[in-house]
């Protein structure tokens, strides 16, 4: 076995490689735009799959050091926290307590569907949750956390790596069915954006050859240095709320921090030129989140899945039918069956069977081709990022004791 070991410089380096062979792909196959496949994702997946071939013929593993990974990730947040008005957030207060309890409840069907898979092929019960919510919803993260506790318990030594596999495994289906659900909503139901400006997440498909974008050196400035300074209070405020107890994720203190700022500074200083609402704004989110996944998807070691068999396959596909029928026929119109609600409906398959960045890459594929849904983009990354891990844990933990 030969390991190859990419440093950190050179892995974000093929991330952008990794997005310009998703956006040629996403050109060149007519399926993948039409279905709102994100550039990031088509060629992430391109790549997993040629180290994965490298792997399996030559013997070859290809590791890649991820550290700037996690900054790209604070950084696009941080740009969706920039670009929110409280105005939307009070708007979007009764769509955010939809989100939450649908999410609440899907979260339950999760690990249902779980503990079903479970008993059909012979597995302890608690890897359920493995299956689930932990892996799905949870993410790679959820899943490494768990799984040593319930190896403990049920003297399963394979638990860790299932629930490694389930979430792998579900990221890729994450980020291949939402665009295809939301096209069929918008196209069966004749959905209109009936929102004017720049999108929250890059720019429009048919806009990406106009020269003239309104885009400058000194606009990417303001809006690099906005972001810098949220991400320094973040951090400050992080260490507060670690003090006190309460571990959050570093992008949770930082979002919050952008979306004060931005609803105060432009207030203070009406002279101060601000970035929000900016395609300059836009442009760094798109950046950050495409370079961010393209990494994720990219360096997927998907040789790891081969030993997992027929019950994760069956039970993956069980969570990934149930997940799109209940998109189809209950979220789509619980959330208000409108356009905003096909969008989010696209973020809502992201986020419950892969990650919240998965979530908003194909929302924003979709917006590039039917237009502007800027609420969808301010709720979800609140409950998908916050709330929800909250109520998972405690779900986990009931299912768990079960």
């Amino acid at each position: 076995m030969t390991v190859i070991e990419i440093p950190d410089f050179l892995a974000v380096t093929v991330g952008i490689v990794v997005f310009f062979l998703g956006a040629f792909l996403t050109r060149k196959i007519a399926f993948l735009q039409n279905y709102n496949i994100p550039e990031p994702v088509s060629g992430g997946i391109a790549v997993a799959l040629a180290t994965w071939a490298a792997f399996v013929a030559f013997g070859i593993e290809i590791n890649f050091d991820l550290s700037t990974r996690d900054y790209l990730l604070i950084i696009f947040f941080v740009t969706i926290g920039l670009g929110a008005r409280l105005s939307d957030l009070i708007a979007g207060g009764r769509m955010l307590l939809i989100l939450l309890v649908m999410t609440i409840v899907f979260i339950f069907l999760q690990n249902g569907i779980g503990l079903l898979g479970t008993t059909l092929f012979g597995l302890p019960s608690s890897v359920s949750v493995l299956l689930g919510s932990a892996s799905l919803i949870g993410g790679h993260g959820t899943a490494i956390a768990w799984g040593p506790t319930i190896a403990d318990q049920t003297g399963f030594s394979s638990a860790a790596e299932i629930g490694i596999a389930s979430a792998t495994l579900g990221l890729i289906f994450a980020a291949l069915i939402g665009g295809p659900i939301a096209k069929i909503l918008i196209d069966r139901n004749k959905l209109k954006s009936d929102e004017h400006g720049n999108l929250t997440v890059g720019i429009p498909y048919e806009s990406e050859k106009v020269i003239d974008q309104g885009i400058d050196h000194i606009n990417l400035m303001r809006v690099i240095l906005a972001a810098h300074i949220a991400i320094i209070l973040g951090y400050a405020a992080n260490l507060v709320i670690a003090d006190m107890g309460l571990k959050l994720p570093l992008f949770v203190p930082c979002l919050i921090v952008a979306i004060l700022m931005s609803n105060t500074i432009p207030h203070i200083f009406p002279k101060l030129p601000w970035p929000a609402g900016t395609k300059s704004l836009a442009i760094i989110s798109d950046y950050s989140l495409s370079i961010f996944l393209a990494m994720s998807l990219m360096s997927m070691q998907l040789w790891t899945l081969a030993g997992m068999g027929g019950p994760l396959i069956g039970i993956l596909a069980l969570q990934v039918i149930a997940t799109t029928a209940f998109i189809l026929l209950v979220f789509y119109r619980a959330m208000g069956a409108d356009y905003n609600s096909a969008v989010l409906s696209a973020g809502f398959a992201g986020f419950t069977l892969g990650a919240t960045p998965t979530a908003i890459a194909n929302m924003s594929a979709v917006t590039k081709r039917y237009g502007p849904a800027h609420l969808a983009f301010i709720i979800l990354p609140l409950v998908s990022a916050f709330f929800v891990d909250l109520a998972n844990a405690f779900i986990i933990g009931f299912f768990i004791s079960l």
